[in-house]
């Protein structure tokens, strides 16, 4: 493991503030992912499943030994269903800036940012905003359908 579940500098498993927490296990294509930035602390971004090697998140969640967290409900409790899988190589969108947050998509590619989801599909992935804070500003996922392809289509 890259680290204990729970760590207290993570903050994971906040209080929901706005909306509804959602059944349990009712989104597995949900993702936790975790890495080490510059400053060599642990930081914490959202994802999501778009194949069973493939994640997806916001390219500002690239760090050092990135790790995909699956099947958790609540990431500070250990599940039966939860799974850590190491992140085998990144994908940050070659447009990627970091100052204006303009192409801020990444895969990660596994040895097996948090979605907008509308009517059960993928829109977007947060790029810029904090999440207490409203507006959120998405990157749209459907600019990005020939790069996504061209990655996972790779040999």
């Amino acid at each position: 493991m890259l680290m204990l579940f729970g760590d207290p500098k993570l903050n994971a498993g906040e209080v929901i503030k706005r909306g509804t927490e959602a059944r349990p296990h009712s989104r597995p294509y949900m993702a936790f992912i975790k890495y080490i930035n510059q400053r060599n602390t642990w930081k914490r971004c959202g994802g999501f499943l778009v194949r069973e090697d493939f994640a997806m998140t916001a390219a500002h969640c690239n760090g050092r030994e990135i790790g995909v967290v699956l099947g958790a409900h609540n990431i500070k409790n250990k599940e039966e269903t939860m799974q850590e899988i190491p992140v085998l190589q990144a994908f940050p969108h070659p447009e990627f800036n970091n100052v204006s947050g303009f192409s801020d998509i990444m895969l990660l590619k596994g040895d097996s940012g948090a979605p907008l989801v509308c009517n059960n599909v993928a829109q977007g992935i947060v790029c810029l905003g904090r999440p207490r804070k409203i507006p959120m500003i998405y990157t749209r996922i459907s600019t990005f359908v020939p790069w996504i392809h061209k990655i996972m289509n790779a040999p």
